[in-house]
């Protein structure tokens, strides 16, 4: 598929009457792992204000039927985007209090199919005078190249969490980069470290934060790993909100000013969402235990110009011709994994099985197959893997028991 086409499309639909509503669909919002809630979740703090009419709780389930088409896999129909609010209307306990697009079509979508899984999302909303939504077009990611491409102009997306951006309103879309509420770890401008607000802190810096605000000693490695990563994204933003609103209200002198500084914010956004998910396993990793230098090393080179993100249990070790290559372990660390996890087939040439950390939210079947036959053991933490397929679920490691089997391999070295 030529980029021209979503740059075409980006241009038609990212005028001053639509908003977006950008995510990565989950295996809940596709046919991946089976859900009978076949269909893209929306927040509902970005539905109701478009959609006033189905924010009501004294009928059951309120829906509105809207004409949508997606692409680039060309397909148009009526959809229905319902509030299934039992949870407030009558089941409290049990219920739900969500907002869906449903009626795709099942298999025939190709919004909903498994493929699909882990894609970057547009959902792009047209507005009348008034404010309210009319229709929606959609557009589901490919491939790398165009995830890129809608980064760049948005910022990153990671799984779990969505991006509300208004085209004609760039400023303060900036700074919506999700409708989550703020939690505990938000830092107030007198809880910021002074000197950060000088100097945006390092990934390292705000991690250490975060494990501060979450020490969470009692939680096993992937809860810790699960609620730390959210804890620090709160972070990031407050700190970013105290050092970038300010300027933003400021107002700029040219539109080229403008570009300069979203391009610094969005930057190291992306920076950020790279580094992010290692910089909490190395710490997870220290505090069970595990020494830095001799049971793993950080962003070493095993082979000149291939870098892996750990290696297990030392860079002298992998380097070692004698040192028994079963004995070997990598581990890549990578929010999403729909497209990048072939980056890691190379990276450690001794190591037969690669390992890999991800926060995607499922696969498809097909994918996870092709990832085993690459020889590509998934890392995923504990609470994420129920979004995984139940045929998959079986084969995926949790975050505990990689750890487990890497200090197994230490005892049996020094045994």
């Amino acid at each position: 598929m030529p980029l021209a086409e979503l740059t075409e499309w980006l241009s038609e639909f990212g005028g001053p009457s639509f908003i977006w509503c950008v995510k990565r669909l989950s295996g809940n919002d596709t046919l991946a792992n089976g859900s009978h809630q076949a269909g893209p979740y929306l927040p509902k703090e970005f539905v109701f204000p478009i959609f006033p009419e189905i924010d009501r709780t004294d009928i059951k389930n309120p829906d509105r039927w809207i004409d949508i088409s997606v692409q680039p896999c060309p397909d148009s129909r009526k959809v229905r985007l319902v509030y299934y609010n039992s949870k407030r209307h009558e089941n409290k306990r049990n219920g739900r209090n969500e907002t869906r697009l449903t009626n795709f079509g099942g298999s025939n979508s190709s919004l909903l199919d498994p493929e699909s899984t882990g894609a970057l999302t547009i959902f792009a909303f047209h507005l009348d005078e008034s404010g309210r939504a009319f229709e929606a077009h959609i557009w589901v990611c490919q491939h790398e190249t165009e995830e890129e491409t809608v980064e760049d102009r948005i910022g990153p997306v990671e799984p779990s969490k969505w991006i509300v951006w208004s085209p004609d309103q760039p400023q303060k879309s900036l700074f919506q980069p999700s409708l989550a509420r703020r939690s505990s770890c938000w830092l107030e401008l007198n809880e910021i470290p002074h000197a950060w607000l000088s100097t945006f802190p390092t990934g390292a810096e705000v991690v250490e934060k975060a494990v501060t605000l979450r020490s969470d000693s009692h939680l096993t490695p992937d809860q810790r790993l699960v609620k730390r990563r959210e804890c620090e994204f709160e972070i990031f933003r407050s700190i970013e909100q105290a050092l970038e609103l300010p300027l933003i209200k400021e107002g700029f002198g040219s539109l080229d000013d403008f570009i300069l500084r979203a391009q610094t914010v969005l930057q190291r956004r992306k920076a950020r969402s790279g580094n992010s998910l290692e910089l909490h396993a190395r710490a997870i990793f220290i505090e069970e235990q595990l020494q830095e230098g001799n049971h793993f090393a950080h962003g070493r080179q095993s082979e000149p110009g291939k870098r892996p993100d750990f290696l297990f249990p030392s860079q002298s070790a992998y380097r070692d011709p004698t040192y028994p290559a079963d004995k070997l372990r990598m581990l890549a660390a990578k929010t999403t994994c729909r497209d990048r996890w072939r980056q890691i087939l190379r990276e450690a040439d001794r190591i037969d099985t690669k390992h890999l950390l991800t926060l995607q939210e499922g696969i498809s079947e097909a994918q996870f197959k092709e990832m085993v036959d690459a020889k590509v053991q998934l890392v995923v933490p504990a609470p994420l893997i129920e979004k995984f397929p139940k045929s998959v679920r079986p084969y995926l490691q949790t975050f505990e028991s990689f750890i487990a089997d890497v200090r197994l391999l230490a005892l049996e070295r020094h045994g």
